[in-house]
């Protein structure tokens, strides 16, 4: 099977569990799109009342993406690909577990922002962007309160900081570093307008989306 697609699918398929979506259906009985802002991530459910479950979501939504890019060196290892084409094939595979958390084909191409699925695919990808971009999303939020604001300037970090931690800056690579916080921020558009108008609801409160 050609390892491109073979990695592609499966991290579609990966990212598109929508755990923030069973959690909630499983344990509360509830669809978390019917809460809140209605979307499926870990700020949503968080705010529905079940922190504990917005923190599992988090936590597994990072894990589905970070194990759809091992998985995908693993498979450029089988295949006896050079360290090159091994990071092109992982970022590619990055790509398209964000694409199945944000476009999960089990929710109608309905899913979340892609914030930690994000982060889950740095953190293989290169351990020093997501090291970056997660004191600058802390930063952010502890001075706003704001989860919109802290994702979208954490995203537009990262296209920076690969000029100077990627470990290979191919045609492939350099698309997914600006597509992946090009996708988060374009998930965002709600948020951006709410923020501009002055409306965005910060952290602690029910009313509102992040």
């Amino acid at each position: 099977m050609n390892p491109w697609l073979l990695s592609i699918s499966i991290a579609y398929l990966l990212g598109s569990i929508p755990f923030g979506y069973l959690l909630v259906r499983i344990f509360r009985k509830e669809d978390i799109r019917a809460m809140g802002s209605g979307n499926i991530g870990a700020t949503n459910v968080a705010r529905s009342g079940a922190k504990g479950l917005g923190i599992a979501t988090l936590l597994l939504d990072m894990g589905k993406a970070a194990l759809a890019v091992l998985i995908a060196f693993q498979i450029a290892r089988h295949f006896g690909f050079d360290h090159g084409q091994a990071f092109d094939l992982a970022t590619v595979s990055a790509v398209a577990a964000v694409l199945g958390h944000v476009f999960p084909v089990w929710l109608r191409f309905r899913g979340g922002k892609g914030v930690a699925s994000a982060f889950g695919v740095f953190l293989i990808l290169s351990p020093m962007i997501a090291l970056c971009i997660l004191v600058v999303f802390i930063v952010v939020f502890v001075i706003s309160r704001y989860v919109s604001l802290a994702s979208i300037l954490a995203s537009l970090a990262i296209p920076l900081l690969a000029m100077y931690f990627a470990p290979n800056m191919s045609h492939i690579v350099l698309f997914g570093f600006v597509f992946i916080p090009l996708l988060v921020v374009v998930k965002h558009h709600q948020n951006i307008r709410r923020l501009l108008s002055g409306t965005e609801s910060r952290f602690g409160t029910k009313k509102g989306s992040a």
